[in-house]
């Protein structure tokens, strides 16, 4: 019996990605607007000129979604990106990622 709730229990939490991704579909042209603000600590191309503050270009847009979320519910604290995050919907947020995530990691 004990078998069957941890094989149940692990299908149900295999499955959970598949339902748990965004419902709303993102728009990389508006992340591409909102993204005017973020260029000054993390670049035009996604790439930071300045060595503290994290390059976004290529990373993927699940990862910046959770972080950028954290952010803004007050999961990860920072002064700067909780502020910057504070005003952000999640459909802002959705688009964002999926802006940073289409551009070439190398900023080419």
């Amino acid at each position: 019996m004990k078998k069957i709730h941890i094989h149940l229990l692990s299908i149900i939490f295999a499955t959970t990605g598949l339902v748990s991704q965004p419902v709303l579909a993102a728009d990389v042209a508006a992340g591409k607007v909102g993204s005017a603000t973020c260029a000054a600590c993390h670049g035009n191309n996604g790439i930071s000129m300045i060595p503290m503050y994290p390059n976004l270009a290529g990373q993927k847009e699940q990862y910046l979604v959770l972080q950028i979320k954290a952010f803004r519910d007050g999961e990860r604290k920072n002064m700067v990106m909780s502020a910057m995050a504070s005003g952000l919907s999640d459909t802002d947020i959705i688009n964002l990622s999926a802006y940073y995530a289409s551009l070439d990691p190398a900023g080419k």
